[in-house]
């Protein structure tokens, strides 16, 4: 069973009658590569998720068994995708937002209140949001969405690997390992690089010195 303490910030609002409460949060700041990715999930009042937590704490292979859980214990499920090119634009901390603002958007259902992790919302969606530091660690919704958000991510970058072979994202899904860093210094950049990032932005500069 869920870790009770999980569900205080979701229970509180049941008490005072909100049922639809999206936890949101995204995955992929920072690797030098690839989208970010959020994930808007509403769980279903008295949910069941046995080992839900902070995505980062958990192993690919405990995600990807917990995903299944999360779909049926869930009343709406919705995805976010910002590009490296608009990353690259309009800079990581808008593209998060940006990301779980899409998230909450693609919900088939429309939520009374917004727990998100550590950002701010209800200036651009109107919804009554509590931003809640490190809430992958302190709520469930906000828990399950960041597991959804860390396998949605990852499939997309195992299929990048696919494409661009030499860079090993399936490996590092674009963060930045030795090895990635080596590749970019090898091979150069391909079209999912961010190329504001360092040290792709000073490697892009040496090479046109």
């Amino acid at each position: 069973m869920t870790d009770l303490n999980l569900f205080e910030y979701e229970d509180a609002l049941y008490e005072k009658g909100i049922l639809y409460i999206a936890g949101t949060d995204e995955a992929g700041r920072g690797p030098l590569a690839g989208p970010v990715v959020a994930a808007a999930v509403i769980l279903k009042k008295g949910a069941k998720i046995e080992g839900v937590d902070d995505s980062k704490k958990l192993s690919d292979k405990k995600r990807r068994a917990l995903i299944d859980t999360i779909k049926k214990e869930s009343l709406a499920i919705g995805i976010g995708i910002v590009s490296p090119q608009e990353i690259d634009q309009i800079n990581i901390y808008r593209s998060a937002k940006t990301a779980m603002v899409s998230a909450i958007k693609a919900l088939k259902i429309k939520p009374e209140y917004i727990l998100a992790d550590a950002m701010m919302l209800e200036d651009e969606l109107g919804i009554p949001t509590e931003s809640i530091i490190k809430g992958d660690q302190k709520s469930a919704s906000i828990a399950a969405a960041s597991i959804v958000a860390k396998v949605t991510r990852d499939e997309y970058m195992i299929e990048m690997d696919k494409l661009f072979p030499m860079y090993g994202f399936k490996k590092h899904m674009g963060y930045p390992t030795k090895a990635h860093i080596e590749a970019i210094e090898q091979y150069g950049i391909c079209p999912i690089h961010r190329k504001t990032f360092e040290p792709i932005k000073s490697i892009i500069r040496e090479k046109l010195l």
